[in-house]
């Protein structure tokens, strides 16, 4: 084994770096700032660096936190017996994260988190849906439109339907109308996300009940579903629209804040209220470790009815770490700040590698 003190590497792709790209890329500045506001993570994140790395210290750990332009070359450089890389944000498409993690395994290195292909699959919803509905979760059928025209036609349903960019996060393109009942609209609507984001559309039947965020931080390899945490987010509307999320999550000034509904949402455990929908997401939380191997750290989306009939939205493998649900997670499950947190869970796997190895 080497001698080198192990290392935990956080890539991270700045906001700004995303912003320069897209507008070189012919974006116009202001769609540019609303997609890269995206990796609003990243800005958030870098004022705790210097705590993240006194958390790996504490353990033994040095810590680097890489810009993803500059990852190429630092994990080529990296020690692969001694190094941990953690990828912030995902991305194939207007973000590069998903780059991070095949990098690594290109040059043998552990990462934190799921495999390059989820990074891949989790940003395009139209695919990701037809993978999940294969493995029999509850996910709604979708349809999908580009500028105007069907690629896929949605399913009929009497409750009206969703419309969203089908790779945009962060409530990007979705907006105040994106809950329709006329599919007429729905291609209005791909038409304006086109021509703002160069996107297409899902479609999806509009299901109801109460927004649920379920959140995962395998402070040790060996735990499993019984340490998601679970919880209604309550932000006192039906859905978050992009000015909301601008509002909340974005430096965007007063005049971002009045165009949007700028309160942070409450969060509720679940199994307070509904212990039987917890069980149910438990269930497919586990479906999704097992089948589709997501671990270490993940988020669902899902939607919860005063039945307990349960709706799976989306999953992410990067989560909002900084964010504030995210945040009460670690301490509500684990009595942990974010950065000890992440400090404890590099620090269980780096460590147990060495030992593994000194064994054999």
């Amino acid at each position: 084994m080497s001698s080198h003190k192990p290392k935990l590497i956080l890539v991270h792709e700045p906001e700004k770096a995303c912003f320069d790209r897209l507008v070189a890329d012919g974006h116009a500045p202001q769609r540019a700032a609303e997609i890269s506001s995206y990796l609003a993570q990243s800005t958030d994140l870098a004022p705790e660096f210097d705590a993240l790395a006194a958390a790996c210290d504490r353990r033994g750990l040095a810590f680097a936190a890489v810009e993803l332009d500059h990852a190429a070359s630092a994990l080529t450089e990296a020690d692969p017996s001694t190094t941990l890389v953690w990828t912030l944000t995902d991305g194939i498409a207007y973000f590069r994260g998903g780059a991070a993690p095949a990098l690594a395994r290109l040059n043998g290195l552990r990462t934190i988190g799921a495999d390059d292909s989820l990074f891949a699959l989790c940003q395009d919803k139209f695919r990701s849906g037809a993978v999940l509905g294969a493995l029999g979760l509850p996910v709604p059928q979708a349809g999908l439109a580009r500028d105007g025209t069907w690629l896929v036609a949605p399913p009929a349903s009497a409750a009206g339907w969703f419309v969203k960019p089908n790779r945009l996060g962060a409530k990007i393109g979705i907006w105040p109308d994106s809950r329709i009942t006329d599919l007429g609209h729905a291609l209005e609507l791909s038409r304006r996300v086109f021509a703002a984001y160069r996107d297409d559309v899902v479609v999806q039947p509009y299901v109801g009940g109460r927004n649920v965020r379920a959140s995962f931080l395998g402070l040790t390899p060996q735990v499993g579903v019984e340490a998601l945490g679970i919880v209604f987010v309550e932000s006192g509307v039906d859905f978050q629209t992009m000015a909301d999320s601008l509002a909340l999550y974005g430096d965007t000034g007063e005049a971002a804040k009045a165009a949007g509904h700028y309160a942070e949402p409450e969060l509720a455990p679940v199994a307070a209220s509904q212990p039987v929908a917890d069980a149910r997401i438990r269930a497919i939380a586990k479906r999704l470790m097992d089948g589709l191997g997501l671990r270490d750290v993940f988020s669902v989306d899902l939607r919860v009815e005063a039945d307990d009939t349960v709706h799976l939205i989306e999953f992410e493998v990067c989560p909002g770490l900084p964010c504030f649900d995210f945040r009460a997670y670690c301490r509500q499950q684990w009595g942990l700040s974010l950065a000890d947190a992440m400090a404890e869970t590099a620090a269980n796997r780096l460590f147990r590698q060495s030992n593994s190895r000194k064994s054999v």
